[in-house]
């Protein structure tokens, strides 16, 4: 390694040292809580390294089995799933697991364990064959039933506002890591060069308005008339949109630069599409952790109650003044 990086890389945190400081500072924070998130972290290089290979090996395909959202699964989207389920099962935390590629609650082995991860393992794999952003969603939940008990509903649906942590993993350019919990938002960059997550973006902090909006332009005319009627404003402001068709890649750029996200419902798809336990939750709680908000467009994201683990909802999310506007619209 170069010595300038060397210096460099010893004057910023690591993600291990800066969730042993957060833990110093704010005690309420449960320690399992950096357990878990480092747990996610290692995981996360090891997706990083499969997805390379998949490309080498020209192995980008997909199984013939459906999820439970209806969506075709890649064969990393399985691969990566086993290892966050082996990472999280083996920091004696985590006594169950809800995930979009999972049927029903996945339980584990730590039977006394106290708290429940909801994990999307792999947002957007159908990018990863052009090479273009790719992610992964979780959140962390503590359980309500007794230890040693069968899960119960009541365990996992329940709404976002009860997140304990929150967080994302963007596999594109470089790597990073955002989490947050109620004391705020950081980010971190992946140093292939020493294997470790630093410090690159601490006490992240949403602009309050931005200049760019994302949404799928092609399912215009299916959109309800206040979401055409906000598009058109939008145009008229001259804004800028940029859709990568990848949830995370869209809402970091939000998160660092301002900007709306959006995925209303359509003529096809009149609840939505897009999972609220997985995704929707999870960015929620980053957001207004950030100074931000989402909002089905009824109310407020993290109010929602799950009626189910593969509950989807209307999703819009971003800059506070951009969002209030949105709700303006929809009257």
């Amino acid at each position: 390694m170069p010595e300038s990086q060397d210096i460099i890389s010893q004057s910023i945190p690591s993600l291990t040292q800066f969730l042993g400081e957060e833990q110093a500072r704010f005690p309420n924070i449960p320690t399992a809580i950096p357990i878990i998130i480092q747990a996610m972290a290692t995981s996360a290089r090891f997706i990083s390294k499969a997805v390379v290979q998949s490309m080498i090996d020209k192995d980008v395909s997909f199984t013939e089995s459906l999820n439970c959202s209806g969506d075709t699964q890649q064969k990393l989207d399985i691969v990566a799933q086993s290892f966050f389920l082996e990472a999280l099962e083996a920091t004696h935390e985590v006594c169950a697991v809800i995930s979009e590629e999972a049927d029903s609650v996945v339980p584990l082995r730590n039977k006394n364990a106290r708290y429940i991860v909801a994990l999307d393992p792999l947002d957007g794999s159908s990018n990863i064959n052009v090479n273009s952003p790719i992610g992964t969603l979780f959140s962390i939940y503590q359980r309500i039933s007794p230890s040693e008990t069968p899960i119960q509903d009541a365990d996992v649906l329940i709404p976002g506002k009860q997140q304990l942590a929150a967080g994302y993993m963007l596999y594109s350019t470089v790597n990073t890591l955002v989490y947050a919990t109620i004391y705020g938002v950081h980010g971190f960059t992946y140093d292939p060069t020493v294997n470790q997550f630093f410090l690159t973006h601490p006490a992240l902090r949403m602009p309050e308005n931005g200049i760019t909006y994302a949404i799928n332009h092609s399912y215009l005319h299916t959109f309800p008339h206040y979401i055409q009627n906000y598009i058109a404003y939008c145009r008229r402001q001259e804004l800028t949109s940029r859709y990568t068709g990848a949830l995370v890649a869209d809402f970091h750029r939000h998160l660092l630069e301002g900007g709306i996200y959006l995925y209303p419902p359509t003529y096809k798809r009149p609840k939505g599409k897009l999972r609220l336990m997985f995704e929707c939750n999870v960015l929620a709680f980053i957001a207004e952790q950030a100074g931000g908000l989402a909002t089905d467009g009824k109310q407020p994201i993290l109010n929602i109650i799950p009626r189910h683990i593969h509950q989807c909802v209307p999703f819009y999310i971003g800059s506070k003044t951009m969002v209030k506007n949105l709700l303006n619209c929809v009257g």
